[in-house]
């Protein structure tokens, strides 16, 4: 296994920690959280840098990395559900998209096409991350500048996922034209 596919595994492996920590009631929990999550958002830089740098992407890497991402933002997505930071209806919009785009990419898949990350989705995934992040933060952030920075953070997030998502199923109307 070469490391990008290596840092893919461990930010799965984050992901039972981050439930974890959630369960704990103690006052800086969501710091705790935070520093789990953006370990995890680092992660997902680095294994793709490493990948292309090195010539290094791989179809497990291909597959596993979409796949991983979509696990840890939905993570924490209902985290921040559990702990009141964020409405369900913001957090099953997110989770739907990132599910109809799975399922697009598995059709495409058994059609031998493979639907490769496109910039759109790249930008959606960093302002989920930063939307997660400040989520989490909310309470300092607030301090810091008298703002909800983290509101309009999650409400960027949820307008990218949306338009990403449209993006996806526009620019791949005809695998789902075309018979199995």
């Amino acid at each position: 296994m070469n490391l990008p596919n290596s840092l893919t595994l461990a930010r799965l492996f984050l992901v039972p920690f981050m439930l974890l920590a959630a369960s704990i009631q103690l006052p800086f929990i969501k710091y705790v959280i935070a520093v789990l999550f953006i370990a995890g958002a680092v992660t997902d830089y680095f294994d793709g840098f490493i990948a292309r740098r090195n010539e290094q992407e791989t179809i497990f890497g291909k597959f596993l990395d979409p796949v991983v991402d979509k696990i840890l933002v939905s993570t924490g997505l209902v985290i921040l559900v559990s702990i009141g930071c964020l409405q369900p209806w913001i957090a099953v919009c997110i989770v739907g998209r990132e599910l109809l785009v799975t399922g697009l990419r598995a059709l495409a898949a058994i059609k031998g096409v493979l639907i490769p990350a496109g910039s759109l989705g790249k930008i959606k995934t960093v302002t989920q991350y930063v939307a997660i992040i400040a989520m989490l933060l909310r309470d300092s952030l607030t301090h810091l500048v008298n703002f909800q920075i983290s509101s309009l953070a999650m409400y960027l997030a949820l307008v990218m996922t949306i338009w990403s998502g449209l993006n996806y199923f526009i620019e791949n109307r005809d695998i789902l034209k075309s018979k199995l």
